[in-house]
């Protein structure tokens, strides 16, 4: 059983920035993506960035040029998010899905606030 526990959400300022971190737990015995999806109020849940066990990257164009995802080699992933601004304001959740069979796993997730 694969968990996931982000960090890292709060309130900020636009213009202002923040770090989430997931740490993924339990054995994983297949290649896999790790991710970061967002859910705003009354909306459905998007993609914001993935990146592959090789580091190839995808990005929503809402937030290209402005958030960064990275992986450590310890089942880690990161979302530096930069010049935040109000519509980017969400609950966050780390995802890992599995190259072979497709199965998703999924964090609680954590709440970004965007606001003056």
């Amino acid at each position: 059983q694969v968990q996931l526990v982000e960090s890292g959400g709060g309130l900020v300022q636009p213009g202002g920035s923040l770090r989430l971190s997931c740490v993924a737990s339990g054995s994983i015995f297949s290649p896999y993506a790790m991710g970061w999806y967002r859910q705003a109020p009354g909306k459905q849940r998007e993609l914001v960035a993935t990146i592959t066990r090789a580091g190839r990257t995808n990005y929503a164009d809402s937030v290209k040029g402005r958030f960064t995802i990275s992986r450590d080699n310890a089942k880690n992933t990161y979302l530096q998010m930069n010049s935040l601004k109000p519509e980017d304001t969400a609950v966050y959740y780390c995802n890992v899905q599995l190259t072979i069979t497709g199965t998703d796993y999924w964090g609680r997730g954590t709440q970004v606030t965007v606001s003056s």
